[in-house]
């Protein structure tokens, strides 16, 4: 059974996901870890809980769900796996951050490229991916049919859904998105968004207002 622990990092209170089962390997998922202190929090739980990390992955490359790529990759010597029509937002994320007046240590280059149904593997788990792009052109979900699960980085919210007002991003695919994918799952799947509180697609398909389903 794959248990999931959520830490809210960096000045943009982005959600960072460490997922694990009872073989005690994990991924990582989105490390925002910003700074020291918040590298020691992600690092003190993993020790702690003598968790094995075997993957590092991103949901999309956006500043605040990589700040801690470089720390995560180097700590635990984990390729970074993403989403090719990322690249080009990864590559510029160092801009991004200047733009922000914020630092950023560049991240990896990914050692493997994720595509829309690949599997995700760890332990005695498995996660598909969906391929969701709007908020930015190689945003993915993590999805699993059995937990009844999905990690869904800026793609859907409470009551929200991700800005496509960013360079590359565009808002007629990820109401698509959001609207052919997610919303073809089970209403009691959980989703994990990439800011705040997790939601069901049930409770989003009745009640969100940019995409709900009457």
């Amino acid at each position: 059974m794959i248990q999931i622990q959520r830490f809210t990092f960096n000045p943009f209170q982005e959600n960072t996901y460490i997922l694990f089962d009872e073989t005690k390997e994990c991924i990582i998922i989105d490390p925002g870890c910003y700074d020291s202190k918040e590298e020691r929090i992600l690092n003190e739980f993993i020790l702690f809980n003598n968790l094995k990390p075997v993957k590092l992955l991103n949901t999309h490359c956006h500043i605040d769900h990589i700040f801690g790529n470089d720390f995560v990759s180097k700590t635990y010597n984990l390729g970074l796996e993403m989403h090719k029509d990322d690249l080009l937002i990864l590559q510029n994320a160092g801009f991004a951050a200047r733009s922000y007046g914020l630092n950023l240590i560049p991240s990896p280059e990914p050692e493997k490229l994720l595509e829309e149904g690949d599997f995700i593997e760890f332990g005695n788990s498995k996660l598909a991916i969906l391929h969701c792009p709007g908020h930015s052109p190689g945003s993915i979900v993590f999805y699993s049919s059995d937990e009844k699960l999905a990690i869904g980085g800026d793609v859907l919210f409470q009551g929200s859904i991700g800005r496509t007002d960013l360079p590359m991003g565009n808002h007629k695919d990820l109401i698509n998105a959001i609207q052919q994918k997610l919303f073809l799952l089970a209403d009691d799947v959980v989703v994990y968004s990439g800011h705040g509180e997790a939601t069901t697609i049930g409770e989003e398909k009745m009640y969100n207002p940019f995409v709900a389903i009457k």
